[in-house]
């Protein structure tokens, strides 16, 4: 073979290779320029109405707006968010499909359900963490408690059974650690939502619930039931007067009914600043935080390795309080 035919048959090999091999980065690279090119895909795992669900249409509405691009709102309720969270894993990871999720979807349910075909942390990216939504202790008159040590003194004496939204929920999850962490127990009933419950408490049937601020205040300031605490870390600016649960004799105790999201694991970096920029600043707009301030919630946005970081102690956290209760769901 002539030299000049050589080097034209190793170019044209090189030039034949060159489409192939630049191919995954130019999937890499286009979804960064111009994006987004269409609507993008905001899925939550739980039914219109609720906190998650609230938490979503409050900033898709804005994120629409700053983008140049409608934010579709897709629930998916089921199994506790498993199911819109598999949909975020297999979805395909150019920016336009992003999961709104709970401390359920991200930090229970991997010890809660015996197999998931997922890992949180593993395959999905995570973006930024959205707020942090305060539980209130409270119980019914007729139980003749007020405080967080009078609760404890009546349950080493007598049955008590509080109420929740289901097995594995947050409110579930926070009588299970105040069982293991004061030696009382409290019996749990499950219901099918938040709402059965409280109404079953107003009515007497159940002693207490670790209720959701927003379903609790009305109810509280009407002198129907008894706020002893609140579960969060720090007190809840909205009712000020109310001590913490640690701070009302349960030293250490927290659960923080939190929200944030995550992202398809290969999506592009450049987005996933973006939209933590976006998502970061829209949660401090005035509007906004007034508005999921008024349903319970405190916004928290931060940096997508911040919550990484707290997904991996929650997690752990969770893990140990449900292998000590003997919590496990089959799917």
């Amino acid at each position: 073979m002539h030299a000049p035919y050589r080097r034209y048959a190793v170019f044209a090999a090189v030039s034949t290779a060159l489409p192939a091999f630049l191919a995954p980065l130019a999937a890499q690279a286009q979804p960064t320029s111009g994006w987004p090119t269409k609507p993008v895909r905001m899925l939550v795992g739980f039914a219109p109405g609720g906190g998650t669900d609230t938490a979503a249409r409050s900033i898709g509405a804005k994120l629409s707006e700053r983008l140049g691009q409608t934010v579709v709102i897709d629930n998916r309720p089921g199994a506790a968010g498993n199911i819109a969270t598999e949909l975020t894993v297999n979805a395909v990871p150019d920016g336009h499909t992003l999961l709104l999720g709970s401390i359920a979807s991200f930090s229970i349910n991997p010890s809660l359900y015996k197999k998931l075909p997922f890992e949180p942390l593993k395959d999905l990216a995570p973006l930024t963490r959205v707020a942090d939504s305060t539980n209130i202790l409270v119980t019914h008159p007729t139980t003749n408690v007020k405080t967080v040590k009078e609760l404890i003194a009546a349950a080493k004496s007598r049955s008590f059974n509080g109420g929740s939204s289901g097995i594995g929920g947050a409110g579930h999850l926070a009588i299970e650690l105040f069982n293991l962490q004061t030696g009382v127990k409290l019996t749990h009933v499950p219901y099918k939502g938040g709402g059965p419950a409280v109404i079953d408490l107003l009515a007497g049937n159940i002693h207490l619930i670790f209720a959701t601020a927003a379903s609790a205040v009305q109810h509280v300031k009407a002198n129907k039931i008894n706020a002893l605490g609140v579960t969060t870390v720090k007190r809840w600016s909205f009712m000020p007067e109310l001590p913490t649960v640690a701070e009302a004799g349960v030293s250490g105790f927290e659960a923080n009914n939190w929200y944030g999201f995550m992202i398809p694991l290969q999506t592009p970096k450049p987005i996933v600043a973006r939209l933590n920029k976006e998502i970061g600043a829209i949660l401090l707009l005035p509007d906004v935080k007034d508005f999921l301030f008024r349903q319970g919630m405190d916004v928290a946005p931060g940096s997508a390795e911040d919550f990484a970081k707290y997904i991996q102690a929650e997690t752990v956290k969770w893990e140990k309080v449900i292998k000590a209760a003997g919590l496990y769901k089959s799917n």
